[in-house]
């Protein structure tokens, strides 16, 4: 009785041992496919064009959190989810109010009044002067400003007072119509991500990871 019981306390300590190995093993496993998932997601919204802020909104947790597991899974998330599904999976944008979506050009400001950024309900007219609408039938439509003064590195200044005209009925030097946002019923956006693709390539990598920490352990 002793000698198989002492048998069967060693079997019982090799399967502990062994478990226990296999659950640090399948930890770091999934921790680094989560680690590894988040960047190569994060360098395809760079790649995309879509600038690192937005890159660094993806975020990756291991869980279960400060210990291992066997069931250990990681998350990957984003903090800007709607932004990257409209990438993810392309969109059509259209106004809320149903008639043209405004698009500022590179002349208008980015900041209206109020600090948030530029449209047309907030543009600063007390400095540029008011928004005309240029309706164009053939190609985009738009907003302009009138009798603005350019400067020597073509930057968009204040208003110029008094009107474009000299009293002489000639336009005044530096003073032009400018665009300030372009019009258009709906912008249709691309697919530039594939958040799925990546997800699955880490998928596939997830055994050789685990094994390589079984090998280390």
């Amino acid at each position: 009785m002793k000698l198989a019981a002492s048998i069967t306390g060693s079997i019982l300590a090799d399967m502990e041992t062994e478990v226990r190995t296999l659950s640090k093993a399948v930890t770091a496993g999934v921790k680094d496919a989560g680690r590894g998932l988040k960047g190569d997601l994060r360098k395809q919204v760079v790649a995309a064009g879509l600038g690192p802020r937005l890159a660094r909104t993806w975020r990756e947790n291991t869980y279960p959190r400060g210990k291992s597991s066997m069931r250990a899974a990681t998350l990957v998330w984003s903090k800007a989810p709607r932004i990257i599904r409209i990438f993810d999976e392309g969109a059509v944008i259209r106004s809320k109010s149903g008639l043209w979506l405004a698009i500022p050009t590179p002349a208008a400001p980015k900041r209206g009044v109020g600090g948030k950024r530029i449209n047309p309900s907030n543009f600063p007219e007390h400095r540029f002067g008011p928004l005309r609408f240029v309706y164009r039938a053939r190609g985009t439509s738009l907003l302009v400003v009138d009798s603005v003064r350019i400067n020597k590195s073509g930057r968009v200044g204040r208003r110029a007072k008094g009107g474009a005209f000299t009293k002489t009925g000639r336009m005044k030097q530096g003073i032009a119509t400018v665009v300030m946002f372009i019009m258009v019923p709906q912008v249709r956006l691309k697919k530039r991500l594939d958040v799925k693709r990546e997800a699955k390539r880490w998928e596939r990598r997830l055994p050789k990871l685990i094994n390589k920490h079984m090998r280390t352990d």
